[in-house]
């Protein structure tokens, strides 16, 4: 059977464990990783150190006591009977006699010459690490470590042993002429080791616990200042989310109120063109067509002339204004069928050319947009017709990052925006253009080019 964890609820039970809580967690587990290797180095070096104390201390023994009764080995393979006897007697006499368990002398070669276990007497053994460590001069210990066929015996009783090896050296010459081998009980032994690993597992859990609880302190502390710095930082986020939520209405609320105004303003234009269209217009006509009988008999026929061309001059600068003024139908147009028509407009009234280059996929725009393109286009184009003489005209549009960029230029003289003072058609342009979050850029060198940038459907 497979077992599925949901990890969605290990994932929220990590989330809710404190920061302190998670240091406990990871920190435990490493420190006792960490501790445990080194008490288990410790309880080792202290076994190896208490071993090796009490193989020392029985070796100083043997090299004062047992090695005197063995120097016969030198000259010979066996020990004769008067030294048996003295060992015999000495090994089972004194203190000796209560610890020691077994012993055995070897040859360097492996065999026994001498043990209190007859039968082993005479036998010939493979070279053991204990055997091969005295060969070379070292005391070598091993505790309850009964291996092997020689220590058949000792590993049948049951009881813990401490299996020393020492060299027995000739005085005059210090060569090793045979090995010691004592099996020393060691039930005090293991309690002192025992005891000595519980000291050192005791020191290393304390100043493990220590250490814990040191660290812990530390990083409680910081984790307490971290909650409160991320409640502080919770409340300003929620501020500054309710400010932007404020601002973002308020900028709505700027957005509609620039559409509305631009609305207004096309409205407040169609009336002022109808008023001059239906008033002052229609009044310079009738002027016109009643010049004949106002003037005295005797005038000359210049004058009327003059009269009825400054007449129809005004009348047709009214008519031009008038259309100016209208702003044709531009709904469910798009943003280039608006530029064909202020071109054609531009064209239509002062007969001069104008290239139009628009590329093949433009961005949709608002109708406050599009107003503004309209509005944007006739003004610069009014202007290159009236200052550069219509030289040069031409008309552009491309789509830029998500919004349009409309540009018109002429090659005509061109002129310094600081020197030449501001006129009301660039400012009330620029103010247009700014209110639906655009930009006007106007460089005027070797001619002139005017760009607008807008981003695009600000509003429906």
């Amino acid at each position: 059977m497979i077992c599925k964890v949901d990890t969605s609820e290990a994932r929220a039970l990590a989330v809710g464990i404190s920061l302190a809580g998670q240091f406990v967690l990871a920190a435990a587990g490493v420190l006792l990783f960490g501790m445990s290797a080194i008490g288990i180095w410790v309880s080792g070096r202290i076994e190896d150190s208490v071993i090796h104390n009490a193989a020392a201390a029985t070796a100083l023994y043997v090299d004062s006591i047992i090695a005197p009764l063995t120097q016969e080995l030198a000259n010979s393979n066996n020990l004769g009977e008067g030294a048996r006897l003295a060992l015999t007697e000495t090994l089972s006499q004194g203190v000796l006699s209560e610890k020691l368990f077994a012993f055995k002398i070897w040859k360097p070669d492996g065999t026994v010459v001498f043990s209190n276990e007859d039968g082993a007497i005479g036998k010939r053994f493979e070279m053991t690490d204990g055997l091969i460590a005295a060969k070379a001069g070292q005391i070598h210990a091993e505790f309850d470590q009964l291996e092997g066929p020689e220590n058949e015996l000792e590993r049948q009783s049951g009881i813990p042993l401490l299996e020393i090896y020492s060299p027995i050296r000739e005085p005059w010459s210090g060569d090793i002429i045979g090995i010691a081998e004592f099996y020393e009980i060691g039930a005090d032994l293991r309690s002192e080791l025992t005891s000595s690993r519980l000291q050192s597992w005791l020191i290393v859990g304390v100043v493990t616990v220590g250490m814990l609880a040191l660290l812990f302190g530390v990083v409680a502390r910081g984790s307490r200042l971290i909650i409160r710095q991320r409640a502080a930082l919770d409340e300003k986020v929620e501020t500054l989310s309710a400010l932007l939520a404020q601002n973002e209405a308020l900028r709505r609320r700027a957005d509609q109120a620039t559409h509305r105004t631009a609305d207004l303003n096309e409205r407040y234009l169609r009336r002022i063109s109808a008023e001059l269209h239906d008033g002052p217009a229609q009044l310079l006509a009738f002027a016109s067509l009643r010049l004949g009988s106002i003037f005295p008999p005797g005038s000359t026929g210049d004058d009327r002339e003059r009269v009825r061309t400054a007449l129809d001059d005004a009348m047709r600068d009214i008519r031009n204004i008038c259309r100016g003024l209208t702003l044709p139908e531009l709904y469910g147009l798009g943003i280039e069928s608006v530029l064909k028509r202020v071109v054609a407009a531009h064209e239509s009234r002062t007969g001069t050319r104008v290239a139009l280059l628009c590329n093949p996929v433009l961005p949709d725009l608002s109708k406050a947009e599009k107003i503004c393109a309209y509005r944007f286009v006739q003004e610069t184009l009014n202007n290159a017709a009236r200052h550069a003489g219509g030289i040069g005209q031409q008309v552009t549009a491309a789509a830029v990052e998500g919004g349009i960029e409309i540009a018109v230029s002429d090659k005509g003289p061109g002129f310094d925006r600081h020197t030449a003072g501001e006129g009301l058609g660039l400012l009330g342009l620029e103010e247009r253009i700014a209110g639906l979050g655009g930009t006007l850029n106007l460089v005027s060198q070797n001619g002139t080019r005017l760009t607008m940038r807008l981003p695009g459907k600000t509003m429906p």
